[in-house]
């Protein structure tokens, strides 16, 4: 039952790395990623849908993105949400694909994207920190656990925690060096 609770604990705490991660790759760098778009939404046939659900999207050279709609029909929906997103990109549509130009980032606009890099690596660590208040819970709950079970399972829930905050503080610090990267 306690390694349960810690692998439970485990387990979770690597979905928020990895989605912490997927948050890290949403903030726009210098070069072209079609993650930049993932939170994305277009408006097709009344409903909001995600980018890759109406597009595909490549990166055909490290400055600009190619969006491909499946229906040409989409096309007016989908410059529109690109015009309307907080990108900062103007789209280009030549009747067949839409191209973005990824402009090269300002030191202001760099370090914007810092400060929502730091806010969501925050969001993560409060994220990891939840899962061991909930681990440590469940310990308590169970009465089958002395207090000697207890202060030892907080323990090893603490080393769980304080490797997968490295981790995560190892990739914000590679994506702050990649944001600040000129």
């Amino acid at each position: 039952m306690a390694s349960d609770i810690l692998k439970d604990a485990e387990a979770r705490m690597k979905k928020s790395i990895e989605s912490a991660s997927h948050d890290f790759s949403t903030l726009r760098t210098g070069r072209a990623n079609p993650a930049i778009l993932d939170s994305l939404k277009v408006e097709y046939y009344g409903q909001m849908l995600p980018i890759n659900q109406v597009a595909a999207v490549a990166s055909p050279d490290p400055r600009a993105l190619l969006i491909t709609p499946w229906d040409k029909g989409a096309m007016r929906a989908i410059e529109k949400a690109i015009i309307n997103s907080d990108l900062g990109m103007v789209p280009n549509n030549d009747g067949v694909n839409i191209r973005l130009n990824i402009p090269a980032l300002t030191e202001e606009r760099r370090k914007d994207f810092v400060k929502q890099l730091h806010q969501k690596a925050e969001a993560g660590r409060v994220a990891l920190r939840n899962i061991r208040r909930d681990a440590i819970d469940q310990y308590k709950r169970d009465e089958t656990y002395t207090d000697d079970d207890i202060k030892r399972a907080e323990k090893d829930v603490q080393k769980l925690l304080d490797r997968y905050t490295v981790e995560l503080d190892e990739l914000a610090k590679a994506k702050e060096a990649e944001l600040l990267e000129v």
